[in-house]
């Protein structure tokens, strides 16, 4: 069977196609000149990467920041105003100057920081929004002390929409780019290596003993893993991407089948989104052509607040799912409760497949490890891979050094 045969029988797109709304290279000085007399949008990291993920289509359907009828669906029904699954806003918010000198109709310049320009939008939409609305419709919180909510928080209080073209080729910073690939190239990898069933895995975190147990249980029936960790913008308590990436590599190298297994970052900023996060990393993930989603225990959640209590429930980004006809999201979840070892069945297990008491069971919270580690203290091998662990406090003593 021949690449473009098997490209031609791959997961379709959200929405039926992948789209591109990057500038053809040879009209790109001439668009920039005329950006530099438009009025400007200036972007932060978070604004930055979702413009990237949009034009190279990780984002598809979508073409550009959200106007204020998908703005309002999504936020209210998980669901774009065409009726398709989309569980998160993405929205450009302005400063109160930047927003007074744009109306609607304008082609405007998005810059970065530094000034910039990175891409133009065609502003179809300008509005305000009710921020402690979308917080407790789509976090599920109105409390600041959730880290998405936060973000909302710290939004100016306009916000525009409309397609975008991207002008540049690197609009952030790519740090680890042998790993970074559109979704147009990871197809047309998977199609190369024959892949036609592929499992999507995403993490923030290191791989640890239970992650590579439901890893390999999903290998085993699908053709490829694509492990895609989120390198975008995260919390300062998470472990720094560039050790996280590391510790990746060993671990793929010295466990892993090479020829079925493959790392590629997923340059999105997290939103600690807990249940919609995982409905929309599962729509990123169909994007990049896979075909199956891991699904594991309070996925994308922030943790506890301040007085010990969880975000969300272990498994309420698995239940989330219910929400939807089976069709509307087109991608096979695949469920998996919390693993551990069991020093009784001496191997790997969840309480579906192993029938010992919890005391028989190895567990260290990720905040546990993150201590040990930043003190130089192993784990217990039960717990996570020797090699993984040295590179963790190699990276760790670095990092804080």
């Amino acid at each position: 069977m021949t690449v473009s045969t098997i490209q031609q029988e791959m997961i379709s797109p959200h929405g039926g196609e992948l789209i591109d709304r990057l500038a053809p290279e040879e009209e790109r000085d001439g668009l920039l000149r005329k950006a530099e007399g438009l009025n400007r949008a200036t972007l932060g990291p978070r604004a930055i990467s979702d413009l990237e993920m949009i034009a190279t289509g990780v984002f598809s359907p979508l073409t550009g920041f959200m106007v204020k009828e998908d703005y309002d669906a999504v936020v209210e029904t998980m669901h774009l105003k065409n009726g398709l699954v989309w569980s998160l806003p993405i929205t450009l918010s302005l400063d109160d100057d930047e927003a007074n000198a744009i109306t609607e109709g304008d082609e405007v310049a998005l810059v970065n920081g530094e000034g910039r320009i990175l891409a133009t939008m065609l502003v179809e939409d300008k509005y305000t929004y009710d921020k402690e609305r979308e917080a407790r419709e789509v976090f599920g919180h109105t409390t600041d002390e959730h880290p998405g909510v936060a973000a909302i928080y710290r939004q100016s209080d306009t916000l525009i929409g409309g397609e975008i073209t991207l002008l540049v080729d690197d609009p952030n910073p790519k740090p680890f780019p042998e790993y970074h690939y559109t979704p147009a190239q990871l197809r047309r990898i998977f199609a190369e290596k024959g892949w036609k069933r592929v499992v999507g895995f995403q993490t923030r975190n290191p791989v640890h003993r239970s992650h590579e147990y439901i890893q390999k249980s999903a290998l085993e029936i699908v053709d490829g893993l694509l492990l895609n960790p989120l390198v975008g913008e995260t919390r300062s308590a998470d472990i720094p991407a560039a050790v996280r990436m590391k510790s990746y590599e060993v671990i793929l190298e010295r466990y892993y089948p090479k020829d079925r297994t493959m790392l590629g970052v997923f340059p999105a900023a997290m939103r600690y989104g807990g249940p919609r996060e995982a409905v929309f990393h599962a729509v990123c993930r169909k994007n990049y052509g896979c075909t199956h989603f891991i699904v594991g225990r309070d996925h994308a959640g922030p943790g506890k607040d301040s007085q010990g209590n969880p975000f969300y429930g272990d498994y309420d980004a698995q239940h989330i799912f219910d929400e939807f006809e089976e069709d509307e999201i087109g991608l096979t979840p695949l469920f998996f409760e919390h693993a551990f070892f069991c020093t009784t069945c001496q191997g790997m297990g969840t309480t579906k497949t192993c029938p010992h008491d919890k005391e028989n069971h190895v567990f260290v919270s990720g905040t546990k490890v993150r201590e040990m580690l930043s003190k130089g203290e192993y784990p217990p091998p039960e717990f996570s891979r020797p090699e993984v662990v040295s590179v963790l406090i190699d990276g760790l003593k670095d990092n804080n050094a």
